[in-house]
């Protein structure tokens, strides 16, 4: 099951890390870097259902329960 609600032990710290890794990169090579990220952790998480649910709310924001 996908968890809807805010996860992250340090979301400032995660949020501030993401940016990070994107600094001094081209808009291609950061491109490239998200499908990467995304790729491990699609790997991590695993799951075929929680993925699909996951790719799901991420095409339709307007999906998500209230």
């Amino acid at each position: 099951m996908l968890i809807k609600t805010s996860n992250l032990t340090r979301p400032d710290d995660s949020y501030a890390a993401l940016i990070a890794a994107h600094e001094g990169l081209s808009e291609a090579e950061s491109h490239a870097l998200n499908a990467r990220l995304i790729l491990i952790l699609m790997n991590q998480v695993g799951d075929h259902a929680v993925l699909a649910e996951a790719l799901r709310l991420a095409r339709d924001p307007a999906a998500a329960p209230a």
